[in-house]
């Protein structure tokens, strides 16, 4: 087992330590009183089959659910009378654990989460009484505006990649699983080489590794990772434009949403011009899309762009709530603006507010060991590689104009996209 220490000459400066398992543990000592451990696994619900939607995110409500040296319910009380924090979240291209102790209290703490993620027991009772949890939940996103029309969007931008279907699965496949099912994908996906460890806060370095690397002692040596099924290849662009449309009865105002496929993480330098393209459209009050069609023109209520950017493919997303009468007006202005990025260069002095946002809330987003803990295990869970989570700011700075414009002409076309336009019921 060796140790290599990353040198940064900027905020961070981690180690990252490699278990014999295959186990990464990433540490960092921050001059804060708090300890946060973040396990990451490359793990969602991208790699589950049709047949098993939603297993990833049903499976992290089964991680707390008791281990053999855990009863169910013990892991939450331990951390709540230490004055602890736990929480999980699950996504297409990962699933995150955390806790966030004191200093004196990780080394008691860290193990038990540790057990809860590698151990769960996923006892026949607990799963039959998780599943109504997670149906209500998948019933109470059905009945969310936002979720719904974001999910008709993903139908939109992705015809095959797993990006198409939601995180929380369908309860007609939920109500179908059974427990040995998860306990066989848990035991299939979550080996010790599909997760990172990141622990950041106020002990020693050598003390963070220690006690992780102990945790996981137990675990089990690696098995055999069917890699082949996240191979799936990216979707070809748009090449025309394609409609959909539906009614909603609980809007008030109309929603346009137009999709482009773009890079994902897969080609990670190809997506920095998209993302500094998304803030000049549409970051602040003074993006050209909130001016032109919210401040000057009336247009929209609000307006949004975003370069999301999933492990396998991304989505340039641009949303905009207006009235009915105003949607073909409102898609022909943006399809406008991007011709106009295509065609005219952007003002260094734009380029240069962009980048100094991006830079700030970067220099932000690193003020806490969860903050950084999770920057960590997003970068080395997903792509292997820590060095783009410091130099993103760096990565941004090199756009120029001409690396803009050439993003516009490739990727985002006026002229092919996909568009779901939502009304409100008459």
């Amino acid at each position: 087992m060796t140790s290599t220490v990353l040198k940064f000459p900027r905020l961070n400066a981690p180690q990252l330590h490699q278990l014999s398992n295959g186990l990464t543990i990433i540490a960092e000592q921050m001059p804060v009183e708090a300890v946060n451990l973040s396990l990451w696994t490359n793990i969602g619900s991208a790699v589950e089959s049709d047949d098993i939607n939603g297993m990833a995110h049903f499976l992290e409500h089964m991680i707390f659910k008791g281990t053999q040296r855990l009863v169910s319910g013990e892991f939450e009380r331990r951390i709540e009378e230490r004055g602890a924090v736990t929480n999980a979240a699950t996504s297409q291209d990962y699933t995150h654990y955390y806790i966030t102790t004191a200093p004196k209290d990780f080394a008691e703490l860290a193990p038990l989460q540790i057990d809860v993620v590698c151990n769960p027991s996923i006892p026949d009772d607990a799963f039959e009484r998780e599943r109504l949890v997670v149906l209500e939940e998948i019933r109470r996103s059905e009945d969310n505006p936002r979720r719904r029309i974001f999910r008709w969007s993903m139908e939109m931008a992705f015809d095959s990649l797993p990006y198409r279907r939601p995180v929380l699965g369908p309860e007609s496949v939920i109500a179908q699983l059974q427990p040995q099912q998860m306990r066989d994908f848990h035991n299939y996906w979550y080996q010790p080489q599909s997760i990172t460890a990141v622990a950041v806060g106020n002990l020693p370095v050598e003390e963070l590794i220690d006690v992780v690397a102990e945790g996981f002692t137990k675990y089990r040596q690696p098995g055999t990772l069917h890699r082949e099924q996240r191979k799936a290849h990216p979707e070809a662009a748009f090449t025309e434009i394609v409609r959909q449309e539906f009614v909603d009865e609980s809007l008030q105002q109309a929603r346009l949403i137009m999709v482009w496929r773009v890079p994902g993480l897969m080609e990670l330098d190809e997506t920095y011009a998209l993302d500094v393209i998304a803030g000049i459209l549409g970051h602040g009050r003074t993006s050209r899309l909130v001016q032109d069609l919210r401040e000057e023109r009336g247009l929209v209520s609000t307006i949004s762009v975003s370069n999301m950017s999933h492990l396998l493919q991304g989505t340039f997303y641009i949303s905009a709530k207006c009235g009915v009468e105003d949607l073909a007006a409102v898609e022909d202005a943006i399809a406008q603006h991007l011709r106009t990025l295509q065609t005219e260069l952007v003002k260094e002095s734009e380029i240069a507010k962009m980048q100094r946002r991006v830079a700030n809330r970067f220099i932000f987003g690193n003020e806490t060991p969860s903050d950084r803990a999770g920057l960590y295990g997003y970068y080395h869970s997903l792509i292997g590689d820590l060095e783009p989570a410091f130099n993103y700011p760096n990565y941004i700075q090199s756009q120029d104009a001409v690396d803009l414009m050439q993003a516009a002409k490739q990727y985002l076309s006026p002229d092919a996209y996909g568009v779901v336009v939502v009304k409100p019921g008459e």
